[in-house]
């Protein structure tokens, strides 16, 4: 049996399976989308629990782990505990760390951070993801809702501003319950909702999530590498890394993604896209205020 990796030292345990699906079996493959649509939780059950959720033989999951490079499932686990530690800690926890502290010369040093992240997410996405995310946001039919939580929502903002220049059916969820509310109420089969979720993870974010995919609709989630809830319900998956040289999560290369999302789109809406643009930019210049 062939090993696809070094599991104890190729970076981000969810990275390790997402790259190696498309080289497992389809028993292993099974074992491994279970594992990514319920991160980590899926990977702290037993053989057996991890089994049955994935509707596989427990000597499956075990073959698993192995072609990932593990040593066995507990060797598998303890890697898992340590990423969930990771994830746990807070902005206050980080206070103290050495690495994060600031001097001399760390203007540099952010921007080294803020480049190592930016490269470890587009060079970790997986291409098909991103291709998915692009075309079901490149097709005017389709409605598009964008929502994000306490800091992500500047990201769906930003976004759904320049969806709105390139296509029709583009809405912004209001930071509000009852517009959460009327936008799950509204949901229908072949809508799409743009979710953006990052760790300290937001239940309101999760809930309209879960819900809008009850009601049929394509869910589109940017998040962090240890993954939101809502991946649990999502049909994309758009991860990024949060690193900073501060005690707080960095959107540094989630904007980046988001910068590529909407030049790939812009690319997809072609001619369309453009005559949409000239049209809005007319109208804008029609009824510009010559004084302001």
């Amino acid at each position: 049996m062939t090993e696809l990796g070094d599991g104890a030292g190729a970076g981000p345990l969810r990275d390790v399976v997402r790259g190696a699906l498309d080289a497992l079996s389809a028993g292993e493959r099974k074992v491994g989308r279970t594992l990514l649509a319920n991160y980590p939780i899926a990977g702290l059950e037993t053989v057996a629990e991890l089994a049955k959720r994935a509707g596989v033989s427990p000597p499956t999951v075990v073959r698993f782990v192995a072609r990932l490079g593990f040593s066995g499932y507990p060797d598998f686990q303890r890697r898992l505990m340590r990423e969930v530690h990771e994830r746990l800690g807070s902005p206050l926890e980080q206070y103290g760390r050495e690495d994060i502290q600031w001097g001399d010369g760390d203007l540099a040093r952010a921007a080294r951070v803020f480049s190592a992240g930016i490269e470890g997410t587009i060079g970790a996405l997986p291409r098909s993801e991103f291709d998915r995310a692009v075309a079901l946001l490149s097709q005017p039919r389709l409605r598009v809702s964008l929502l994000g939580g306490r800091f992500s929502r500047m990201l769906a903002q930003y976004l759904g501003a320049h969806l709105m220049l390139l296509r029709p059916g583009v809405t912004v969820i209001d930071d509000t319950e009852l517009a959460r509310l009327a936008s799950v109420s509204d949901a229908r089969r072949g809508d799409v909702l743009v979710a953006f979720d990052y760790r300290r993870y937001d239940p309101a974010v999760v809930r309209v999530a879960q819900q809008a995919a009850e009601r049929g609709a394509e869910v589109v989630l940017f998040t962090d590498r240890w993954l939101s809830p809502a991946a649990d319900v999502a049909t994309t998956v758009l991860p990024a890394e949060v690193g900073a040289p501060s005690p707080f999560d960095s959107l540094v290369p989630a904007l980046a993604l988001v910068e590529a999302v909407i030049a790939a789109v812009t690319d997809r809406m072609g001619e369309a896209g453009r005559r949409r643009l000239e049209a809005i930019e007319s109208m804008r210049a029609g009824t510009a205020d010559p004084a302001s």
